[in-house]
């Protein structure tokens, strides 16, 4: 769960008194630039600005030594203008500079107001019509970036390690002109990397989370030496066909990552464009089967970009069964459905999985005789409809028989569906979850993370 020292929420209705004071260097900055905004607001006009701003160090490593430290500081403003039903977005990059940063919100405020007369009404616009402020910042518990790589390279010594490091603060903002303001900061690290052993031999491993234990970073990288040792042994080609099989929870996360695109989408499903679309109907998965949008026990923030609150929880699958959906503002209006904070995009920030009862050290034990799949790659859908999903093993999978590994086993491709996976065929759920950080950098580091636990499955269908 997420560490907070400081979190407070206004009443709807009601907004919290904000005078641009400064709080901390980052959030009265922002506090700041809001209030600019609304000096320079004409009457009729409503707006929301979405913030966001990053100070991180990048630590790239390459055999076993650093190739490129760098750091960066970047912030961002989305300010959309409206008028009536008609509204316009400006993106800005802001300097940091107070100054200059509110005449270039001035400007862009000037812009948009040329172009709104321009626009048609847009009849699917909701704004929220009350106030929930709120404010979550999470205690900043990281060591130096410097200090975290030389654990990290001690711990990897003699071996091949390539990877990435990203640590640091993360802000987002929201403001409109009814006074409400949130603010969520968040201090994380993200390690991803992968000891490599030769040609396309390798073993990927992850640590990630909001405080850096020395001790919980050896016992991966001991884990990683382990599979490197046994990634070395002569691999196993096998025939296409059905293996019992163990999904680590890396592997579980491309698999979540594919149902992000749109599964759980309240459009989607309305539309009957979502691949559980089924379970509108007939279809269901293992009784024992939760997975929620956890926005309290994640890394993103309790509001979205037109400023309506997130619930820290919204049931997604119950029992094996469709519960709810995440459903953006937009949607809200189009279909007559209750919004609930999701994004526009309605993809979950904060996916969580409930574990089961068998202990992650017994997994292996407990697929006796098949495949132990770390990693999963390139998966798309086969048939969307039936939520059938392709992919292929990556990295290090390894053959087991009678609870011991064997051999690693080239790569494979998988063909099957999530309610056999995650349905008929699943035998057991791991008790201990993993919290699993999104990894891309793209531009700026993403404030969403997934929790899932490993499964066991009877059955899967492998076709190359």
């Amino acid at each position: 769960m997420r560490d907070e020292t400081s979190t407070a929420t206004a009443s709807a209705g009601t907004a919290a008194a904000h005078d641009g004071a400064p709080r901390g260097d980052a959030e009265g900055y922002f506090h700041a630039i809001a209030k600019a905004i609304d000096g320079a607001l004409l009457a009729g006009e409503r707006y929301c600005a979405s913030y966001a701003a990053e100070s991180t160090d990048f630590v790239r490593m390459n055999r076993g030594k650093v190739r490129q430290p760098g750091h960066v500081e970047q912030r961002y403003l989305d300010v959309r203008l409206v008028r009536g039903a008609r509204h316009a977005t400006h993106a800005l990059t802001l300097t940091g500079d107070l100054a200059p940063d509110e005449a270039a919100v001035r400007t862009a405020l000037d812009a948009l107001r040329t172009v709104l007369p321009d626009l048609a009404d847009d009849p699917h616009l909701l704004l929220p019509d009350t106030v929930a402020s709120s404010r979550s910042v999470g205690a900043a518990r990281l060591p130096a970036s410097a200090s975290m790589v030389e654990t990290v390279l001690a711990a990897a010594a003699g071996e091949d390690l390539v990877g990435l490091l990203a640590a640091g603060p993360v802000q987002r903002g929201f403001a409109n002109e009814l006074g409400q303001r949130n603010w969520h900061e968040t201090t994380t690290f993200n390690l991803q990397w992968s000891l490599y052993h030769r040609g396309d031999k390798a073993v990927k491993s992850s640590y990630a989370g909001f405080a850096f234990e020395p001790d919980s970073l050896a016992a991966r990288m001991t884990d990683a030496r382990e599979r490197l040792a046994l990634v070395s042994r002569p691999a196993r080609s096998l025939p296409p066909g059905s293996y019992r099989a163990y999904l680590a929870p890396s592997a579980m996360e491309e698999i979540a990552g594919l149902l992000s695109y749109g599964a759980f989408s309240g459009r989607a499903l309305a539309t009957q464009q979502s691949a559980l679309a089924r379970m509108q109907s007939d279809a269901t998965l293992d009784a024992r089967v939760f997975i929620d949008e956890d926005t309290e026990g994640g890394v993103a923030p309790r509001f979205q970009a037109e400023g309506f609150a997130r619930p820290p929880r919204v049931p997604l699958v119950a029992a094996g069964r469709l519960a709810g959906a995440l459903v953006a503002p937009r949607t809200a209006r189009e279909f007559a459905l209750a919004q609930n904070g999701a994004n526009a995009w309605e993809g979950p920030e904060s996916l969580a999985m409930r574990g089961g009862e068998l202990p992650m050290a017994d997994a292996v034990a407990a697929l006796d005789t098949g495949l132990a799949i770390g990693n999963l790659w390139y998966l798309n859908y086969s048939d969307r409809t039936a939520c059938r999903m392709t992919g292929m093993t990556r990295f290090a999978t390894f053959w087991v028989e009678h609870g011991r590994v064997v051999a690693p086993v080239e790569a494979l491709r998988f063909d099957d569906t999530l309610f056999r996976m995650l349905g008929d065929n699943l035998l057991h759920l791991t008790r201990e979850t993993e919290l699993m950080l999104e990894p891309n950098t793209y531009g700026s580091r993403l404030l969403s993370s997934t929790s899932l636990p490993g499964a066991v499955l009877s059955d899967m269908t492998f076709t190359l």
